[in-house]
């Protein structure tokens, strides 16, 4: 068995990848709304945070009734309780991935967590 899973995306709406790469510790969605289309729905969430990086286009996300504009290269994290949409610019489209995990659980990251191999 393979210590990796690797899938490619299309350009479909929404593609959670949760089961296509068997994640058991984060979600991550990636979405592609077009012009002028927005996230039919308000949410939030009870216990995770999100994190969302804008791939390419542009939009705007309202988080708690706030505007927050948003352009390709951007990055945003919204804790559980923020109420959230997002929409794209009128004149583009907007593509962003959302990373789902549970607010606080972070133990170790990066060379933290890290075994170095020489």
């Amino acid at each position: 068995m393979a210590n990796y899973s690797k899938v490619s995306v299309a350009q479909d709406a929404r593609t959670e990848l949760h089961d296509k790469l068997s994640l058991t510790g984060a979600e991550v969605s990636i979405n592609n709304l077009p012009a002028g289309a927005g996230v039919p729905f308000i949410h939030f969430h009870k216990n995770n945070e999100e994190i969302y990086v804008v791939l390419a286009g542009k939009g705007n996300a309202v988080i708690d009734g706030e505007g927050v504009e948003l352009t390709a290269g951007d990055w945003i994290r919204i804790s559980p309780a923020g109420k959230r949409q997002f929409f794209a610019a009128e004149d583009s489209p907007i593509s962003f991935a959302c990373i789902q995990v549970k607010e606080n659980s972070l133990e170790g990251y990066t060379m933290d967590d890290a075994v170095v191999q020489n």
